[in-house]
């Protein structure tokens, strides 16, 4: 699937860090293990980038994830954006023995840690929650300054921590109603806010996730309390091709599709919207 999406045309591939959801109704389900699983799509493919939307920071200690990043960057060629951020489902945290408490502060030391890590490749931190010493990096990433940092949150908070540090953020299809006049109100209030950070106008990238149901969706039952009856994208290539042309136009300047169903049919019906673009 993966060798697929980047034939037809894909600039990247991303994998949720999740561990397991209680499901609507009953039952549970999770996925593999967003780390190992990208190792294996860094080898499998040449050309596109990677990442994981978003990366967890209470999954690791945060030490190992900069290790983490710096291999898959390396096995990649320098291919892996680094999204990081603090996590929400606690079934997941209380399933596999992790701290819920003071997601933000942990997430805060936990990114000093990593960002200085895989940017200058040695880091001495005591903080109330994390304590490395003298801990370097070696061997370190592809490239020098390490991958792209993504913040995966638009909370005031989350964001006065990320926003003076990294190259990009995203907002989930959910958190914006998937629509791009929805987009942009969140563009509007992340730009202010990356400007009281220090960062000038439009220096954070903006970036934006967008369900689109396919033939044979029914619907995305992952657990997420945030999901409600948001209107997926759909229709032919042409209507979705619209769609993000429209989420390009409210400033988004990557977009990571959230396919419903995820199959290798939706994928090459996806390369016909690409095609789309790429004809416009």
């Amino acid at each position: 699937m993966a060798r697929t999406a980047e034939g037809v045309g894909f600039d990247s591939l991303w994998l949720g860090d999740h561990l397991l959801y209680d499901l609507p109704g009953g039952g549970t389900r999770g996925p593999w293990e967003a780390w190992t699983a990208l190792a294996a799509l860094a080898a499998a493919t040449e050309r596109v980038e990677l990442g994981p939307l978003v990366a967890s920071t209470s999954f690791h200690a945060p030490a190992m994830l900069a290790k983490q990043a710096a291999t898959v960057d390396a096995i990649s060629g320098g291919r892996l954006i680094l999204g990081l951020g603090a996590g929400w489902n606690e079934r997941e945290y209380r399933a596999f023995g992790f701290p819920y408490d003071h997601r933000v502060s942990r997430y805060e030391e936990a990114f000093t840690i990593i960002r200085s890590l895989l940017r200058g490749g040695r880091v001495d931190f005591d903080g109330a929650y994390y304590r490395v010493e003298d801990c370097v990096l070696d061997p370190g990433p592809a490239r020098p300054g390490g991958p792209p940092l993504m913040l995966g949150s638009t909370s005031p908070r989350m964001m006065r921590i990320g926003l003076p540090h990294v190259d990009a953020w995203n907002v989930w299809w959910s958190d914006y109603g998937n629509t791009p006049g929805g987009f942009a109100a969140v563009r509007d209030r992340v730009d202010e806010a990356a400007v009281q950070a220090g960062r000038m106008p439009g220096e954070v990238t903006a970036t934006a996730a967008v369900l689109v149901s396919l033939p044979g969706g029914t619907g995305r039952l992952t657990g997420d309390v945030n999901s409600g009856p948001i209107r997926p994208v759909q229709g032919s290539p042409a209507d979705i091709s619209g769609h993000l042309e429209a989420m390009a136009s409210a400033g988004a300047a990557h977009l990571q599709l959230v396919a419903d169903p995820i199959t290798m049919g939706s994928i090459e019906m996806l390369g016909e919207v690409l095609a789309t673009l790429d004809r416009d």
